[in-house]
């Protein structure tokens, strides 16, 4: 049985061990630069573990690692932030590398490959650590090193993996500050982008009618009293103008926000853009009530591209339009029978459809496979109190050919 010196010794570890897990998962709850969390996180395992120095790695696509974190007690053994390795051989780098689990290596003195001998070179001769994983690949690695073999207990590389855990929880928190700071500069760019083109669609379009309308008007006024059938030829003319204007304000508010979805909500909308299609398409069962108007908005435009990219795209014989309420959250499905093959990364079109989907606390998930067509689902959740029921049985809708 253990002493109780010795058990006092290893109660006394384990605290400590906690302790520095507990500084450094109060640092990440505070959203710091990840670049400082990882100095902070190398420092506090080296003391835990009682080594010499401690580092962190990023893999990179060309099968190297890159050193972005490191920690070394005075004159001890280490690579600077910066150094780049590579991931050959038996060293604890490369086992994590492809093992994507807690690795280690007790004794550097056999082992082969550049890497194991640029350890020894640096004076390290045993290793422990734990793969750093984020969006599900292995990002990199928390690497603890010694200067002497056999320097780690039993279980050392699990412990190094509660640390690994809070760097991925750094990383990742850093990665959504990340996108969402993206999302919202494309968000802003295309509210930009799109008052320009309805400043542009406005003046080439509505507004040259609705001057050369009043041009005619004031011909007419001029006209009337020396030939009142010249008046009335103007004024029909200037009332054609108008109409002609009215037409293209009408689609160009369409175009912003299609008053039957206003009017009469998701459903009709969705039956009035699927009659227009320019590929025959089949809708499901769509909800009978109303969803919030920025869910309902949403679910519209993101149909209405995906239709319109398997039209110019897909040379696709038939679509179908799929919405269904589910667990709060209402799931929109367009599947296309056409050649496949799509860009997922999407244009700027499905890109700012998924920043749209983004706002709401959804995703947008494109699945092209060559040969065997598109389907575009979008994910949008919904306020508790929102339960819009399934309307009736499905309808086949055919557009213009």
């Amino acid at each position: 049985m253990p002493s109780d010196e010795h058990s006092v010794e290893r109660l006394e570890a384990l605290l400590a061990e906690q302790s520095a897990l507990r500084r450094v998962a109060t640092l990440v709850a505070a959203d710091p630069d990840p670049e400082g969390v990882l100095d902070v996180v190398c420092e506090e395992l080296g003391r835990v573990l009682g080594v010499e120095s401690t580092d962190m790695l990023r893999f990179e696509d060309d099968g190297t690692a890159t050193v972005v974190g490191a920690w070394a007690a005075s004159g001890a053994p280490s690579f600077p932030v910066g150094t780049t390795v590579t991931t050959d051989g038996e060293t604890a780098t490369a086992k994590i590398h492809r093992s994507g689990g807690p690795e280690r290596v007790d004794d550097y003195t056999e082992v082969g490959g550049e890497l194991a001998a640029s350890l020894r070179a640096a004076g390290i001769m045993s290793a422990v650590g734990a793969p750093i994983r984020l969006g599900g690949r292995n990002w990199g690695a928390i690497m603890s090193v010694a200067a002497r073999p056999h320097a780690f207990p039993a279980g050392a590389e699990q412990r190094v993996a509660g640390f690994a855990e809070l760097v991925t929880a750094a990383l990742a928190n850093a990665d959504a500050r990340a996108q969402l700071a993206a999302s919202r500069a494309r968000l802003v760019e295309a509210g930009y982008a799109e008052r320009r083109r309805l400043e542009r669609d406005l003046h080439d379009g509505a507004q040259q009618e609705f001057v050369s309308a009043a041009l005619r008007l004031r011909l007419a006024r001029d006209a009337w009293s020396r030939s009142p059938d010249e008046g009335v030829e103007l004024v029909d003319a200037a009332l054609e103008q108008l109409q002609t204007g009215l037409r293209a304000l009408r689609e160009l508010a369409a175009g912003i926000h299609p008053s039957v979805l206003s009017d009469r909500g998701l459903a009709p909308a969705l039956k009035a853009l699927a009659a227009r299609s320019a590929v025959p398409v089949e809708l499901g069962p769509l909800p009978a009530g109303r969803l919030p108007p920025a869910a309902e908005t949403t679910a519209y435009f993101i149909v209405a591209e995906a239709l319109t990219n398997a039209a110019k795209h897909a040379r696709c014989e038939h679509a179908t339009v799929d919405l269904r309420i589910e667990d709060g959250w209402a799931v929109v499905a367009v599947r296309d029978d056409g050649v496949g093959g799509a860009d997922v990364s999407g244009g700027s079109g499905l890109r700012g459809l998924a920043d749209r989907v983004g706002a709401l606390s959804g995703e947008l998930e494109i699945e092209s496979p060559a040969g065997g067509g598109t389907v575009v689902t979008a994910r949008i959740r919904l306020p508790a109190q929102d339960t819009a029921q399934p309307g009736p049985a499905s309808t086949a809708l055919a557009g213009p050919a």
